[in-house]
């Protein structure tokens, strides 16, 4: 309802004024608000993990100014709330839009997305390692459980599906696996001594030189074995 003010001017009355807000804004509004305070409570448990901590569901509550019982709806223990934290949790592929379709070209882009990933988020893959080192009561697996990475060294190496059997397949997807994890960042830099920079380019290094082995021993021939030559009599 509305009523004239002057020659041609609208004016909303009263009663349209305090007319309540359609459902969809409502509901609308509420799932901004949830993705607020679970990106809240994210985020302040990522600051907790850079710092060295293992942050609780109550943790991340408190250092986000939000109570625990709403925290809980969002995550029902620690093992969600650390999995929801993980740098990795939302990257379905490390290959480039336009991906190539070599494999070495591939391969390389691939490992070179997940050693800056280690770097970059150091503390946090730190934390999570020692985590996932630690035996725990819940049956939600912690992400460096679940071979996400694993997923990607995969894709990358899709090209050879056909020029490698599927063991050897396998077996390069593993030996990769574990020379560009953090793992092996920590092994480098803590025990070899490496700088950030060179442990990468040793990771990147051995991803290499683990394709060309893997490759090279498809190029092998059987050895053929020669018939036993008789006794003479």
């Amino acid at each position: 309802m509305v009523r004239w003010y002057h020659e041609k001017t609208l004016v909303p009355s009263e009663s349209s004024m305090l007319a309540p807000s359609p459902p969809r804004v409502l509901e609308r509004g509420r799932t901004q608000q949830k993705l607020r305070t679970r990106k809240a409570l994210i985020a302040a448990a990522r600051e907790l993990i850079t710092q060295g901590a293992s942050p609780t569901v109550e943790d991340a509550a408190a250092a986000s100014s939000i109570s625990r019982t709403t925290a809980y709806r969002y995550f029902r223990n620690q093992a969600e709330l650390l999995a929801a934290a993980h740098p990795e949790i939302h990257m379905r592929s490390f290959l480039p839009t336009d991906a190539p379709s070599d494999p070495v070209a591939r391969l390389d882009a691939v490992v070179r997305a997940i050693t800056r990933l280690v770097v970059e988020t150091e503390p946090q893959q730190r934390t999570m390692l020692r985590l996932s080192l630690e035996p725990t009561s819940t049956r939600e697996p912690l992400l460096l459980r679940q071979g996400r990475a694993i997923g990607w060294i995969e894709e990358a190496l899709a090209p050879l599906q056909g020029r490698l059997s599927k063991t050897q397949l396998r077996r390069l997807v593993l030996a990769v696996r574990a020379a560009v994890g953090i793992e092996a960042f920590v092994w480098l830099t803590d025990v070899a001594r490496l700088s950030p920079d060179e442990a990468t380019r040793n990771m990147r290094w051995s991803a290499r030189a683990l394709f060309r082995s893997a490759l090279a021993e498809t190029s092998r021939k059987p050895a053929t074995t020669r018939p036993a030559r008789r006794a003479k009599k």
